[in-house]
């Protein structure tokens, strides 16, 4: 279930300078006013001091990493996927800080706030997050994955998710998987064929989590029925060295690219395993009424717009021909 940014916010900040924030409103106001230090409920268990950090533009992607086992796929942030935090940030700058932790080799890692992190690398703006020491990793994975619910993710994401959970025997099979993630059979099923396809060939669209099950059903079943030699030929026709598919679009507006991209891949799927044509030996003996094919000693007779009265002398002429 997706949680708006104020309840995400007062599920992370119990406290805001020493003064316990007892409602929503009153934890969200403690990120947005930016407070220089607040303590942090780390999973319901312990209170830990972040203190605000502003990384300078030009170090953001040398001063910071994204928590390895963040659910969120990094290589999708891309100026179409943020658009929604983009417009705000170039406009008015970040609205609320992120959460991290401080390694052992001096970088801070992001726990929460990924999307903001790459939002601000893009925008080349200044970098505003809250960074605690001390951190183990069972409370670092709690932060990444509260902050993650209120920003679905793709369906390679929720995908990559419930392969997890097959490997691990916490789930039987897909109909645990639905009980699991409260959602459909039919959606654990696109999920996992999403999870199941190269990245490469995800990180030829714009913008993934745009992608629905209709489109990751057929991209599968198109890639799969390629030999492993035109899998790695396709594979090579979206990385090369002129960046990624999307980039190489003409088309205006992520819609508009999206169907662009596919019909690239689908293409050269064609050209790769030229699909097998049915030649028609259908024969028209009156257009548009009647026609007629011959395989063999076989003759297969098609009729329209025949009433019952014409019906009839056709069946008996046929069977005074063939008895």
């Amino acid at each position: 279930m997706a949680i708006k940014t104020s309840d995400l916010n007062a599920r992370l900040f119990g406290k805001q300078n020493k003064r316990l924030a007892t409602t929503p409103q009153e934890a969200q106001q403690a990120a947005k006013e930016q407070a220089q230090v607040i303590e942090l409920s780390v999973a319901g268990e312990e209170l830990v001091s972040f203190e605000l950090v502003k990384i300078p533009a030009g170090r953001v992607a040398l001063d910071t990493v994204v928590f390895a086992e963040n659910a969120r796929e990094q290589s999708f942030l891309n100026e179409h996927a943020l658009s929604d935090v983009l417009v705000t940030l170039r406009e008015r700058g970040q609205q609320y800080p992120a959460v991290g932790r401080k390694r052992e080799d001096g970088k801070i890692e992001v726990l929460d706030g990924s999307r903001r992190r790459m939002s601000c690398i893009l925008a080349e703006r200044e970098f505003l997050i809250y960074v605690g020491e001390n951190i183990n990793s069972e409370h670092a994975k709690f932060l990444s994955d509260v902050a993650n619910a209120h920003k679905p993710l793709s369906l390679f994401e929720k995908g990559k998710e419930m392969q997890a959970k097959l490997n691990s025997g916490e789930a039987e099979d897909q109909k645990s998987l639905a009980k699991m993630f409260q959602c459909s059979e039919a959606l654990v099923s696109g999920a996992l064929k999403a999870a199941d396809l190269p990245l490469e060939v995800l990180q030829a669209y714009p913008n993934v989590g745009d992608l629905g099950r209709p489109t990751i059903v057929k991209l599968h079943k198109q890639f799969h029925q390629l030999n492993d030699e035109n899998r790695q030929l396709l594979l090579d026709k979206c990385r090369n060295d002129n960046g990624f598919v999307w980039q190489r679009s003409q088309a205006q507006g992520v819609s508009r690219i999206t169907k662009d991209v596919s019909e690239m891949i689908e293409a050269w799927i064609e050209e790769l395993s030229p699909s097998k044509k049915v030649v028609s030996n259908k024969i028209d003996l009156v257009k548009g009424r009647v026609s007629y094919s011959r395989k063999g000693s076989n003759l297969a007779l098609n009729l329209k717009k025949v009433d019952d009265a014409t019906m009839q002398e056709i069946l008996d002429f046929v069977s005074s021909k063939l008895n």
